[in-house]
């Protein structure tokens, strides 16, 4: 299942400059080759709801069909959490919706999300994106602050895929189409993420930026014709918590020591719209 992706360019992150994710660099690179990105929905097994990246929920056929639900479009909002950052330690997290991407055998993701990340030297950036893997992901020059309330939308027709995000505090927007030779339907996601920095030997999670809680609303999706929200019996849902936050290891001299971090949903409203991602420190 796939990651957001972000790409930092080594000279911003090395000198503790505001690391902006995918919206700063998306041509850029680690030391030794490493692109910074987010990538496929990690378990810990095959089913689990814990993921070492991804924390927040899915919705996939619920099975019983002998046609699987296709998912065209998914939508929801979230308030811009606000980055807490300590000199020393670089971190990361993305808030997204998107389709696809969920499932083991996936190998495209459509989605649209912001960033609250933190640089090695403890300042806090905020950024706007969208993806569509295995594409890198893209800037999108929107300003973004914490507090501020943002509303996406990703929808899949055939090969044409749409992205909208609205900053509604700041009355912007940006909508684009896109032809994608083989976007993935088969689940649509509400997200937040600990992103991944990627490389010829394969992706490693980074530190989860700590961004206290990201509250999310308006959760729709509409697969198979029916729009419906996470909790609609027409699908499955599931419930994901990140554990792991990210190896202080990897590219050390890079990203610092941020400590371990998870990412805990919490149960859905009555609506079936509503939850919320809290970060915690992870027990040792």
């Amino acid at each position: 299942m796939h990651r957001r992706r972000t790409a930092l360019a080594l000279v911003v992150v090395a000198a503790g400059l505001a690391a902006g994710g995918g919206a700063q660099a998306a041509t850029g690179r680690l030391a030794g080759g490493g692109a910074i990105r987010h990538t496929p929905f990690v378990p810990r097994d095959v089913g689990a709801t814990t993921s070492s990246n991804w924390s927040g929920y899915a919705v996939a056929d619920a099975g019983g069909s002998s046609t699987p639900t296709a998912f065209s479009a998914v939508a929801g909002s979230w308030v811009q959490p606000a980055a807490t950052c300590t000199a020393g330690g670089a971190a990361w997290s993305a808030f997204w919706v998107g389709l696809g991407g969920y499932s083991e055998t996936s190998r495209a993701l459509e989605q649209t999300g912001t960033e609250s990340d933190c640089s090695l030297g403890g300042a806090p950036s905020y950024s706007v994106w969208y993806e569509l893997l295995p594409a890198p992901p893209v800037t999108v020059k929107l300003r973004v602050r914490p507090g501020d309330r943002i509303a996406a939308a990703v929808a899949v027709s055939r090969k044409i895929v749409t992205i909208k995000i609205r900053n509604l505090t700041r009355h912007t927007a940006f909508g684009k189409r896109f032809r994608m030779s083989a976007p993935d339907r088969s689940s649509a996601e509400w997200i937040a993420e600990a992103p991944s920095t990627c490389g010829v030997g394969g992706c490693q999670t980074l530190p989860l930026a700590n961004f206290g809680t990201v509250a999310f609303d308006g959760a729709t999706a509409i697969g198979g014709g029916h729009h419906g929200t996470i909790a609609d019996p027409a699908w499955g849902a599931t419930a994901v918590t990140l554990h792991g936050g990210g190896p202080s290891s990897v590219h050390g001299s890079l990203v610092g020591n941020s400590p371990p971090a998870d990412a805990v949903p919490s149960t859905l409203a009555s609506d079936g719209t509503s939850f919320s991602v809290a970060w915690e420190l992870q027990q040792q």
